[in-house]
């Protein structure tokens, strides 16, 4: 049985990484030990809570208004250390975050194969979205098993001189986590939101949280004030709980009767608020990914993305962070009909809901456990929920 370290800290890799833990927890061929460093520490319990995991290991790194410099160290020094007295046959670490390069660097540093998941996404700029980009260019040069969402992730490894014979296209497991999340009788966690369903007016999913969003906040909280003079429009904020996001959102957006504020909402109950809503107004990467898998157009607020893949479909588009800007896009969205119905019946290109499957099955050929996984394919919808997954 291969003992495998599933390293995570943030939200969106508790909800990307669960399903793949409970898939290594049934199958007898691996031990799964999940390393959770904290970085995000509320959001994360929920996240992991909603999915039925607890960490075998806690590194409680969270602190208020840390750098980057001392998140990633204390990660770091957390993880080495016990890698180096509880050894085990692969570290897995997902996507871009400080939690991400501090795991990949500290299977490393103990001599473990670093198995990455969600591997090659690229927006070709250094700084955009920072520190993201960089974290996932590092984590490629020391990865032993590339796990590529998409094709273009993929050709995105090879051009930067990864074998083809490291990288596996496997789909992305954000679809099979939000396939099985979407399941779920739950309602919305906020009792604000008590009256959504029987709302009539169109409903408005916004957020904005990254740090290269920092400097526009302000405009893109005038932008929803703006399009909240839109007649029978509700827009709802789950609201970040970084203070520097909300002391420059709230005084935009605050005191205004259709925009309601909440706190961030736990993931089942943020994944029925997508369900519900009819456009996604985001800087948000799991929003780029599930908004489109959902079939509800997606305006991304930022400049570059490193998931085009919705861009090029149509299914999600880049608008920047002025309030010009937004305001036009999502007004043109609400009053076009045409562009409406062409942005939200666009095939998902992210997943098949079967990207867990082939995540375990490229590990377990990686150890000569198993046969080659055949590739995901994009343009795939979401498959049915098996009767009995939601109870």
């Amino acid at each position: 049985m291969r003992k495998v370290a599933v390293i995570l800290g943030t939200r969106p890799e508790a909800v990307k990484c669960a399903p793949v833990i409970r898939a290594l927890q049934d199958d007898p061929r691996f031990s799964p030990v999940v390393l959770s460093t904290g970085q995000h520490r509320q959001m994360l319990d929920e996240t992991l809570d909603a999915f039925g995991i607890t960490p075998d290991v806690d590194l409680g790194v969270m602190a208020e208004r840390q750098t980057l410099s001392q998140v990633t160290h204390r990660a770091l020094s957390g993880l080495a250390e016990h890698l180096s007295v509880a050894p085990v046959d692969a570290v897995m670490v997902h996507g871009d975050t400080a939690t991400t390069l501090a795991g990949g660097l500290a299977g490393f540093h103990n001599q473990i194969p670093v198995v990455h998941i969600e591997a090659g996404l690229r927006s070709g700029e250094q700084y955009s979205p920072f520190p993201e980009e960089a974290n996932r260019r590092l984590v490629a040069q020391i990865a032993e098993l590339h796990l590529a969402p998409t094709p273009g992730n993929s050709a995105n490894l090879i051009r930067e001189g990864i074998s083809e014979n490291k990288i596996v296209v496997t789909g992305n497991t954000v679809i099979d986590a939000l396939r099985w999340a979407t399941a779920q009788a739950v309602g919305y966690g906020d009792p604000a939101l008590e009256d959504l369903d029987d709302d009539p007016r169109r409903v408005i999913l916004a957020s904005a949280h990254r740090r290269e969003s920092w400097s526009r906040l302000n405009q893109i909280g005038q932008a929803l004030r703006q399009v909240a003079d839109t007649e029978d429009v509700r827009i709802v904020v789950p609201l970040h709980r970084n203070p520097i996001v909300r002391e420059a959102m709230l005084p935009q957006i605050s005191g205004i009767s259709n925009i309601t504020i909440v706190d961030p909402l736990p993931y089942l109950q943020f994944c029925r608020s997508m369900l519900r809503s009819d456009i996604i107004v985001s800087d948000s990467s799991g929003a780029e990914e599930e908004g489109p898998a959902l079939g509800k157009p997606t305006l991304v607020l930022r400049d570059v993305t490193e998931r085009p893949e919705a861009v090029t479909a149509g299914t999600a588009r880049l608008v920047g962070r002025t309030s010009e800007r937004i305001v036009a896009e999502v007004t043109g969205l609400l009053h076009d009909d045409v562009r409406y119905t062409q942005m939200s019946t666009t095939a998902n290109p992210y997943g098949d809901g079967k990207a867990t499957d082939r995540v375990v099955g490229a590990l377990a050929h990686y150890f000569g456990d198993g046969p080659a996984v055949v590739p995901f394919v994009p343009g795939s919808r979401i498959e049915p929920v098996p009767a009995g997954l939601a109870a």
